[in-house]
């Protein structure tokens, strides 16, 4: 059997991009020259990899070798970086998956610095919630994340994020100073699934009053419209200040609890070289902590 690295390299483009042309493009070659690869990996394995009616689809045996063909790649990227950076200096491209929140409210300031402090290391960010980035990094689709309250591990603490009430500018309890979770009572509260949904759920608990949602919503910038719509109230990370314009504010709880946001790489494989110099670099860093 004979399986090459392109073969491998254009199977995982086109589950990441969604169809053929897209994965071309992203690999800088002809939409013939990946339809080639992976009909020449299928041939080599006797099995589809990928599904080819509407939008392509890793197939059953195709699922089972992606963890397997990301390994491979990153295994192969982190030998070449090694050669490159015999100087002692890290090299390389990086996959760094983070909540939107994170993303928008802390990760900015990092890229610069390690930008500045690595400047042979790219990172390229992909967003998603909690449980994606998870489950990306489970899967090696992605080199570094940033988890939220993972358990105890390698990685590096990089945020501790109270949460907060989100309330449109012009509601009753917007110039407090900090309110009870149950103040929110009187409005329709809006749920965030997005991954904060636990950490809502505790916050109820500490207060002695149910959780009963109005509406739940995945997407945090819909969350957002909807309060500023005059929809609802909310609770959100601190981070999500970031994120707002001036019509809404955040409003600090009585009931103080805060998520832990770790940078940590793959727990099953090792790490690219540049990944850990990457942790290593911010652990000296002091956490950012959001206001109570």
């Amino acid at each position: 059997m004979n399986i090459s690295l392109p073969q491998l390299r254009a199977f995982l483009t086109v589950a990441e991009e969604g169809s053929f042309s897209a994965a071309a493009d992203a690999l800088g070659v002809s939409q013939s020259a990946v339809s080639h690869s992976v009909a020449t990996l299928e041939r080599a394995l006797g099995s589809p990899v990928l599904t080819r009616h509407g939008r392509p689809q890793p197939t059953a045996f195709g699922d089972r070798i992606l963890a397997h063909a990301h390994a491979a790649i990153a295994a192969t990227a982190a030998i070449c970086d090694l050669a490159a950076q015999r100087d002692g200096l890290p090299a390389g491209s990086l996959r760094l998956a983070a909540p939107p929140t994170v993303c928008q409210g802390l990760l900015p300031g990092l890229m610069i610095r390690w930008k500045a402090d690595f400047p042979r290391v790219e990172i390229a960010l992909f967003e998603g919630e909690d449980d994606e980035v998870a489950d990306w990094l489970t899967r090696n689709t992605v080199d570094l994340a940033v988890l939220v309250d993972p358990p105890p591990g390698p990685g590096t603490p990089i945020g501790r994020d109270v949460f907060q009430a989100v309330l449109h500018r012009d509601h009753p309890l917007a110039g407090e100073p900090a309110i009870d979770v149950a103040d929110l009572d009187d409005d329709p509260f809006l749920l965030s699934q997005g991954g904060c949904e636990r950490h809502i759920q505790e916050l109820f608990r500490r207060a002695g009053t149910p959780l009963a949602p109005t509406h739940r919503v995945r997407e945090l910038g819909t969350l957002l419209a909807m309060v500023r719509a005059g929809i609802g109230v909310s609770i959100v990370p601190g981070l999500t200040l970031a994120m707002i314009d001036p019509q809404l504010v955040l409003v600090p709880l009585r009931q103080h609890l805060e998520r832990t946001l770790v940078l940590t790489g793959p727990p099953h494989r090792p790490w690219h070289p540049a990944a850990t110099a990457l942790v290593n670099a911010t652990s000296t860093t002091k956490p950012l902590s959001t206001p109570a």
